[in-house]
């Protein structure tokens, strides 16, 4: 065989390797792709609506069916259940991993752990006591 080509395919073989390791280290959420060409902040950046929601495992999606949030590039963030509704802000916290809303009405503030982020899919959880609320939100 000859050694130009056993170099080539040896190369190909470690370029590939190094694409799907990196790949795979790029991944920040849980849930979430590997890489986005879009910014964290740009993909938050939306008004969403519930497509599911549970309490400890619990699904509660058909009680706040109308519920929906919004983040903005400049750090606002408001929310909407019916009549209730707040407002606040928000920011990234914990190398990106979370992000802490602040001063929304009904509660002083509250961390959102981020599990998957994505142009048209945000899913998170926050914990309330010793309750877990899953939410899984689409784009608006």
């Amino acid at each position: 065989m000859n050694i130009s080509k056993i170099n080539k395919t040896a190369f190909a073989f470690l370029a590939i390797a190094i694409v799907l390791i990196s790949t795979q280290s790029c991944k920040k959420y849980p849930d979430g792709n590997g890489i986005s060409l879009r910014s964290r902040t740009a993909r938050v950046e939306n008004t969403w609506k519930i497509e599911n929601y549970k309490i400890n495992g619990t699904d509660f999606t058909s009680l706040v069916t109308d519920y929906t949030e919004t983040f903005t590039k400049n750090g606002t963030y408001s929310y909407k259940w019916g009549s209730k509704n707040g407002d606040g802000g928000w920011n990234f916290q914990n190398k990106d991993s979370e992000i802490k809303l602040n001063g929304s009405e009904d509660q002083t503030s509250r961390t959102l752990v981020i599990l998957k982020l994505e142009e048209k899919t945000f899913w998170y959880y926050y914990m309330e006591g010793n309750d877990r609320h899953d939410l899984h939100l689409i784009a608006n």
